[in-house]
């Protein structure tokens, strides 16, 4: 052979060659890459992580809160209990732990509100145990104080997340006892016992003279004037 052929057939030797090794990677680089990552569907994740933090947050209200914690088992808003319990149970102005202190509705508070009695400090103030106040869930050992000025608890302050402070002042009804109404009459607070009074001539009387504690020096001034407005929960109680 000529050593011109033999230059022409290595020269396409090499350039066969050369074609084979470009082939392969054109051809992969047509293939679709396999390798390109999935998705990530985190949106599912979090959803359902939302969903599992409403459910824990979730609003226990008060009156079915009052129901498991107390004896005083009624129905309806928490508005209505005080006159549902007549007849039923024992009703008055004298604190005793495991009632259940009715809160009247007012403006922010159309509703009511009632939380179950755990510990009478003095003859001015409670504990309580309630739901769905001021935040999300049960609060427990919250302290009340009365600031009527006939010492008969129809107008309390609760106590707020500070120590040593208190909120508005909130109309109440009185304290719904677990035992039986045998007499129909509410019990009233005097000269730190309770003694039965009718209902009529309570509310005939309401500025009958009676033995009026004095509310502890450490707690602040209260202006009637600003009654009920200030800082009650801005929703429904129920």
């Amino acid at each position: 052979m000529r050593a011109g052929g033999l230059g022409r057939s290595f020269l396409f030797s090499m350039a066969a060659a050369s074609l084979g090794l470009i082939l392969p990677h054109a051809a992969d680089a047509r293939r679709p890459a396999h390798h390109v990552a999935q998705p990530v569907q985190h949106g599912h994740h979090v959803q359902h992580a939302a969903y599992r933090r409403h459910e824990a947050g979730h609003v226990i209200q008060c009156v079915a809160f009052a129901k498991t914690a107390s004896d005083v088992v009624l129905h309806g808003n928490a508005v209505n209990w005080w006159y549902n319990a007549a007849g039923v149970y024992a009703r008055g102005s004298a604190p005793e732990a495991g009632s259940v202190l009715n809160f009247r509705a007012t403006r922010r508070m159309p509703l009511g509100h009632v939380a179950v009695v755990t510990n009478v400090i003095d003859s001015r103030t409670v504990t309580i145990d309630q739901s769905h106040w001021a935040q999300r869930g049960i609060s427990r050992n919250v302290s009340v104080i009365d600031v009527s000025p006939n010492n008969d608890w129809s107008a309390v302050r609760v106590a707020l997340a500070h120590q040593g402070t208190y909120g508005s002042i909130y109309p109440t009804y009185g304290f719904i006892y677990p035992r039986s109404d045998t007499s129909g009459r509410v019990m009233m607070a005097s000269a730190g016992r309770s003694a039965a009074r009718a209902t009529d001539s309570a509310l005939s009387h309401p500025m009958r003279s009676t033995e009026v504690a004095e509310a502890p020096d450490s707690l602040p001034v209260v202006t009637y004037g600003h009654a009920f407005r200030d800082d009650a929960p801005d929703r429904s109680i129920r």
